[in-house]
């Protein structure tokens, strides 16, 4: 990351504070509260010290025992006392505070996020794994919030620190100030060389730990396929081979950001050494006082650990800065199109969909789709059919406005799919998809996806429709039985079953199958093949099937090749045909 990346990365992120204006001005006055009386403390401990001093000479002197009394010291004592007790009390109140801003931050950070992955299509979850994407939002965000609370505020501190106890060590003595900074210009060149190499490992550690997370989470999803073709062994060596980049990326971040500060505590150390020599002689020949010596000596301390701190938490800022890149890099993904100003609004549809003279790629210089037309008339069943990659749930997708088209429009009633918001479009559809998904909650609440406020006997109802209020009664509570979104207690067919009486509840006027009968059997494939019947009476419909058994009664079928629509008709017209789709039907029934 260059230097104005880095600058313009942290000008975005401090940006996110503008609203919390009123936090940060009680953080800023306790800051400076705070360096007030760190430099302000060790100024009046010499004094004090020197009284102390004074007067144990005095008393030895004199032959009497010394003692300390409000008059003589005691009240010099207690006024110190209480400046290091406000000192404690400012701090405390920067470093509370500064942690609600940091989260009040963050949760915003998340907030955008979340909505921003709502916006994005779907080409953008093709090209990333979940794992990366997830680690936008947990790694990444975790690792600016524990910087902004902590690191960013010891930063502030120990500049405003080192700044005020370097001027007060010059009124002491500049000789040893000028020494102690020698001191501190190699401790700060070491930083500045550990920084600029930091920064890199830094980004190098979060890109291997998006890397591992969605390896793991796709490894994960297909420990079934992975067991079943005996790969365990090559994806415990992926695994281990994700996990050793991560391992050298944390080595080396973490050496560099550990490493430098016991180095710059040993400098210090032997600075503290050699000006304790040189300050003990001046004491000796009466050109500092014990007071003086001792709080110059605070002041050292005041300045090489913030010093040390600065360096750590500047290796620190940059590790959070590439997290912030990596973050600000998704909230700038290409969006959707958004919905049109005032969206076209058809109510519920009456089921007209036709395509007209389509086109669509992936990548607009490489079309997979050219010139397709057909139209589906009101309570028509449309199937689709072909190999696999000719483009079917493509063309679903395109219908759904999951993707956009490059060219022609498609029209549901009459009116441009592009000119209704997409809420409004996909509220006329229903799908069932061959991967079906499940979400952490009740039996009953999954099917209720789609009307979350739907009554109980309308759910019953639809899962006896989709034929699966049998099973469902078997389970422990039955409707109430809570399944997550692995529903490892159900089998493909019945997790098939409550997709379908999802859509069943959902009574939509347009109806997509894509092959939503793959995984049940042959005797629950025909209850079901009733229940769609009688669930597409007069409603469009589009079926994704490869069994062609299943659709020989459509109004028309689509047979599809590489993107493109070859043949279309019923299904007595393409066998006349004897092209294509009668190739493929009598190869299922030869």
């Amino acid at each position: 990351m260059r230097s104005g990346t880095s600058k313009g990365t942290a000008a975005r992120l401090f940006g996110y504070l503008g609203d919390q204006k009123i936090r940060l001005t009680v953080v800023a006055v306790s800051i400076v509260l705070y360096v007030i009386l760190s430099i302000w403390n060790p100024m009046y401990s010499a004094v004090v010290v020197d009284h102390l001093w004074e007067n144990i000479q005095a008393a030895k002197n004199s032959g009497q025992v010394f003692a300390v009394t409000w008059e003589r010291t005691g009240a010099e004592l207690a006024r110190l006392a209480l400046q290091y007790f406000l000192a404690w009390l400012f701090y405390y109140l920067q470093v509370y505070l500064m942690a609600s801003v940091a989260e009040t931050m963050i949760l915003k950070m998340r907030r955008q996020i979340a909505a921003k992955l709502n916006r994005l299509p779907l080409r953008f979850f093709d090209r990333n794994k979940a794992g990366e994407i997830l680690s936008h939002v947990t790694s990444d965000l975790d690792k600016i919030s524990e910087v902004m609370q902590t690191g960013l505020l010891k930063l502030i501190t120990a500049l405003g620190t080192i700044i005020g106890s370097l001027a007060v060590m010059f009124y002491y003595s500049a000789a040893l100030t000028a020494l102690f900074l020698v001191f501190m210009a190699v401790c700060m060149g070491i930083t500045k060389i550990v920084s600029e190499r930091n920064l890199k490992y830094a980004s190098e550690q979060q890109e291997t730990i998006g890397a591992l997370t969605g390896l793991a989470e796709e490894y994960y999803n297909g420990r079934n396929v992975i067991k079943a073709f005996r790969h365990e062994a090559e994806s415990i060596r992926d695994i281990q081979q994700a996990a050793e980049q991560v391992r050298i990326a944390n080595q080396k971040t973490g050496f560099l950001t550990n490493c430098v500060n016991p180095l710059i505590r040993l400098l210090t150390r032997m600075s503290h050494v050699v000006i304790a020599l040189i300050a003990g002689r001046a004491m000796l020949e009466g050109r500092m006082t014990v007071g003086v010596v001792q709080a110059f000596f605070q002041y050292i301390n005041q300045t090489g650990e913030p010093m040390t701190e600065a360096s750590y938490m500047i290796n620190s800022l940059q590790t959070a800065f590439a997290s912030a890149a990596r973050t600000f890099q998704l909230l700038d993904e290409e969006e959707e199109r958004p919905d049109p100003a005032v969206p076209a609004d058809i109510g519920r549809a009456k089921g007209e969909i036709s395509f007209s003279h389509i086109s669509f790629g992936y990548e607009p210089e490489r079309l997979l789709m050219k010139d397709i037309s057909f139209t589906a008339r009101p309570g028509q069943k449309i199937a689709i059919v072909g190999s696999t990659g000719a483009g079917k749930t493509t063309l679903v997708n395109l219908l759904m406005r999951f993707y956009e088209v490059s060219g022609g429009q498609i029209r549901l009633d009459g009116v441009s799919t592009a000119q209704m918001s997409r809420k409004g479009l996909r509220e006329n559809f229903g799908m069932v998809l061959q991967d079906t998904w499940l979400f952490g909650g009740t039996v009953a609440e999954n099917i209720a996806y789609g009307r979350p406020d739907a009554p109980r006997e309308e759910i019953i109802g639809a899962a006896r429709a989709a034929k699966a209020d049998y099973f469902i009664r078997t389970m422990p509570q039955g409707y109430d039985t809570i399944v997550d979104h692995e529903a490892a207690n159900l089998s493909a067919g019945q997790k098939q079953l409550l997709t379908i009486a999802r859509v069943f509840l959902a009574d939509p006027p347009v109806i997509i199958l894509d092959e939503a009968t793959s995984s049940v059997d042959t005797r629950t494939e025909a209850e079901i093949g009733k229940a769609m019947k009688l669930l597409m009476t007069g409603r469009t419909s589009f079926v994704i099937a490869h069994r062609l058994s299943t659709i020989r009664d459509a109004d028309l079928i689509l047979y599809m090749e590489h993107g493109n629509i070859l043949e279309q008709g019923n299904h007595k017209e393409l066998l006349k045909k004897n092209g294509r789709y009668a190739a493929l039907y009598y190869s299922q029934f030869a």
